[in-house]
């Protein structure tokens, strides 16, 4: 039973070194195999491979990523890698994926020296090339192992093709670009002061509706007739009685002012008395005409004092008024002011704010101050206990469809940073109060990364430390990068080299 025992205790041995050799057989000649990441407009290549040595085969296992919405496994086409140095070279094909994504590839180098792998890709959507540049053909394996050191891969995650290619998952590059902060809030379009006019009534009298003019919306130009002020069978007040009346007084003041005319030329009256009938005839003049001027048989015509548009009516059909009420606004309609309201928190970016997008709330339609001449009018210079919001007003020119008193969704925007660092906003993970993002060092390898941000504007978040441009941040699939770090566990290659 010991003799049994201990030779199946050697059977399992023998077969775990074999499992050991097989799954690394790389280091049985101690040598470092190589990796590389690069990336095309279209594609992702994480390649690796032993060194290449003159004479010696050395096997690729080239993993093909398109790149998109999803990172997906390239899963059809063929692939050519070619090794020149010098001017010449040697090349390997592969008409199709060993497994979705991989291809396997391989050189035997026939010369050393300094070169570059080219890996050319033909599918039936598109082709595409990347180039490794400074790849090294060493004369011998001692060299190789001489010159090839182990990277410390330090705090890495490490998360493969094959996990990538089955969730949603996809990184973008830290980049520097023009930037500019966007600040969320509500607000509401307001007339400028001077762009609204009140039409009032000139007499008393029953209102009457002039023409279709009188619809709210209705463009209007200064001098049209907007309202009658109907007499009617009024007792008191009459604009009709008035006018007659003034009309009878004006015409007695001008006959007696032209019969004081001649009888001052023949010294029969004095100098005083011709004045006076002359200031009395002027002055019932001036009524008279100002009277007139709008009086028909039908009654007192009330007409528009500018132009615009009719903003709102006062006054239902017949209603009695008096003199001075108002009966209508018109509104110019040429600007309006765009007023949002900011959190208090936010009053130190307030003097940075120059520009906004708004939408009215009934409509979809979303409008930049920019291109509409807008500029900023003004904005609140303190902040009280008693007031939750500090307002920032915009002048703009109101293209025809922008209605005072319309409430908005507002969207401030900073004067542009031109050369900020920024990231996707869905590249952002928190941790108690605090942003940070994995970023891809490796075609499989990961690292959790905290980043200090300054300004957000809905699809991108300027990065002030914690990054540097041309690093990849992961944009999907954070969340699983997150689980596999916690686990702590590196995972099986599903692929051998």
């Amino acid at each position: 039973m010991r003799t049994s025992f201990k030779m199946v205790l050697f059977i399992l041995l023998l077969a775990g070194c074999g499992q050991q050799e097989a799954e690394h057989a790389h280091d049985e000649t101690g040598i470092v195999p190589l990796s590389y990441t690069h990336y095309s407009k279209n594609t992702e290549l994480f390649v690796e491979f032993n060194p290449l040595v003159v004479g010696k085969f050395s096997g690729f296992a080239a993993h093909f990523t398109i790149l998109g919405q999803n990172f997906l496994p390239l899963t059809e086409g063929s692939v050519t890698v070619s090794l020149i140095i010098n001017d010449k070279g040697i090349k390997s094909s592969s008409d199709s994926a060993s497994s979705p994504g991989i291809y396997r590839l391989g050189l035997k180098p026939i010369a050393s020296g300094k070169g570059k792998l080219i890996f050319d890709i033909v599918t039936k959507g598109y082709t595409d090339q990347i180039v490794i540049n400074d790849v090294i053909v060493y004369p011998d394996e001692e060299s190789a192992s001489l010159q090839i050191k182990a990277v410390d891969s330090g705090n890495d995650i490490t998360f493969l093709k094959e996990q990538a290619w089955n969730i949603e998952f996809s990184n973008a590059p830290v980049r520097r670009e023009p930037f500019r902060e966007i600040l969320k809030t509500s607000g509401q379009v307001l007339p400028p002061p001077g762009d609204e006019s009140v039409i009032t009534a000139n007499s008393n009298g029953a209102v009457l509706f002039a023409t279709n003019k009188t619809v709210i919306g209705s463009e209007i130009k200064t001098g049209d007739h907007l309202f009658t002020l109907s007499s009617g069978n009024l007792t008191q007040g009459n604009p009709e009685v008035y006018y007659n009346e003034t009309k009878a007084k004006y015409e007695l003041s001008k006959a007696e002012f032209e019969r004081a005319q001649i009888l001052v030329q023949d010294k029969i009256i004095s100098q005083k008395e011709y004045l006076r009938a002359k200031m009395e005839y002027e002055n019932l003049e001036s009524i008279f005409q100002a009277v007139s001027k709008n009086y028909s048989k039908t009654g007192q015509k009330i007409n528009s004092n500018s132009s615009g548009f009719l903003k709102n009516i006062l006054v239902s059909e017949g209603q009695y008024v008096e003199a001075g009420f108002p009966l209508a606004i018109v509104s110019k309609n040429k600007k309006v002011l765009l007023q949002a309201n900011v959190s208090q928190k936010y009053y130190n970016k307030l003097p940075s704010i120059s520009a906004a997008n708004f939408r009215i709330i009934s409509e979809d339609k979303v409008f930049d101050t920019e291109s509409i001449n807008g500029k900023v009018v003004s904005y609140g210079k303190s902040a009280s206990s008693n007031a939750s919001f500090i307002p920032i007003t915009f002048e703009i020119d109101n293209i025809g469809n922008i209605i005072p008193g319309a409430i908005a969704e507002v969207f401030l925007k900073s004067s542009p940073i031109p050369d900020a660092l920024v990231i996707p906003v869905s590249a952002l993970l928190e941790e108690l109060g605090n942003f940070y993002v994995f970023v891809q060092t490796g075609g499989e390898s990961f690292q959790k990364r905290e980043v200090k941000l300054s300004g957000n504007d809905g699809t991108q978040v300027h990065v002030i430390s914690g990054l540097m441009e041309n690093e990849r941040v992961v944009t999907k699939g954070a969340y699983a990068i997150k689980l596999a770090s916690a686990t702590g566990a590196i995972p099986e290659h599903g692929h051998s080299h």
